[in-house]
């Protein structure tokens, strides 16, 4: 039996030798062989001379030019470099897996056809205070919605998962990663997995570590961005994927129209859900700084409007671009958020 393991990545000099030596330490079963296959996006943080060092240590470690330098590209090369394997499992630079990850994935695939692609439990970590705080925040239900594969505690069927493993043959039958998708093209894969019959199974049992963003200017675009390519997602699906998607936008629609009821119609009763949500984030954000006092707490109650209105705003432009105006997708927001 044969896995590739596709990374795609780009300047994670950082954080690339140990998300590597975590998947080569996985416990395997005998009769497996594995191949990782780093697919760069011409990183010139030193990231390259990182994993052509560790090429010393692990044979079966390559490297793969993604001269695009975009992640669904690099997805894609990974896959057909990977050739004639069984399993394809897909790592983020930043993510260290668990060592039973890989085999408990394998098992649970191989127990069950109806089941398609298997992922585990995020850990949140990070490498800064700033960072510590959008970690925690992004463990929270507030934070990050009911029924997010990220705040998700028992196994179970879901609708995504991250550091996912799938058959090999999913590829042959539903197609390979949208080139067009920027953002959220393992949502969009995802939801072709759902559609064609298969299920997603994320396994409580299995865990990643992952390394969030360190400063809110990147928050912020990171969900900017993932507002903004949710709705080229439905707009491709006709469809929309997920209900709590719709949350945030509607948020900041409500905000819109609450600014101007202050100004015009002066009706009290309309900032009640505004207060509502200040006393959710308040209520959020005391139970984090219970567990951890030593964090800023102006720090962790401004990350949660961060994650909510940057989706939403994104969201409602995603809107104007694709479904009114019908343009291409922005090249801005095919920046990196790192």
């Amino acid at each position: 039996m044969k896995i590739g393991v596709v990374i795609p990545c780009r300047n994670e000099r950082l954080y690339i030798a140990e998300c590597i030596h975590a998947i080569f330490a996985c416990h395997l079963p005998n009769d497996t062989a594995i191949s990782v296959f780093v697919v760069d996006g011409m990183s010139d943080d030193g990231t390259r001379d990182v994993v052509i060092q560790l090429q010393k240590t692990y044979p079966s470690l390559v490297l793969v030019d993604n001269q695009k330098q975009l992640t669904p590209f690099a997805f894609n090369a990974g896959i057909f470099a990977a050739g004639n394997v069984d399993f394809i499992q897909i790592v983020g630079a930043r993510h260290v897996l668990s060592s039973n990850y890989i085999s408990k994935a394998l098992e649970i695939l191989k127990s069950n056809s109806d089941i398609w692609c298997v992922g585990g439990k995020i850990e949140n970590e990070f490498i800064n205070n700033t960072g510590e705080i959008i970690s925690k925040v992004m463990g929270t239900t507030l934070g990050m919605g009911i029924g997010n594969f990220r705040t998700l505690e028992k196994s179970g069927f879901t609708d995504t998962v991250t550091s996912p493993m799938y058959p090999s043959w999913v590829f042959e039958k539903i197609g390979y990663f949208d080139e067009d998708l920027i953002r959220n093209q393992d949502d969009d894969f995802n939801y072709r997995v759902t559609s064609a019959g298969g299920k997603i199974f994320f396994d409580a049992e299995i865990a990643l570590k992952y390394y969030v963003r360190g400063n809110f200017k990147n928050l912020w675009r990171q969900f900017f961005q993932y507002g903004y390519w949710k709705v080229f997602v439905n707009r491709k699906h006709k469809a929309v994927t997920t209900l709590r998607q719709v949350v945030p936008p509607l948020f900041v629609l409500y905000l819109v129209l609450l600014l101007g009821n202050l100004f015009v119609l002066n009706v009290p009763f309309f900032a009640i859900p505004l207060a509502l949500y200040v006393l959710l984030v308040v209520g959020f954000s005391a139970k984090i700084l219970v567990a951890n006092p030593a964090l800023n707490s102006f720090g962790i109650l401004i990350s949660f409007p961060i994650v909510h209105i940057g989706y939403g705003l994104g969201y409602l432009i995603g809107i104007m671009d694709f479904l009114i105006r019908n343009k291409k997708p922005s090249n801005k927001q095919k920046r990196l958020s790192r």
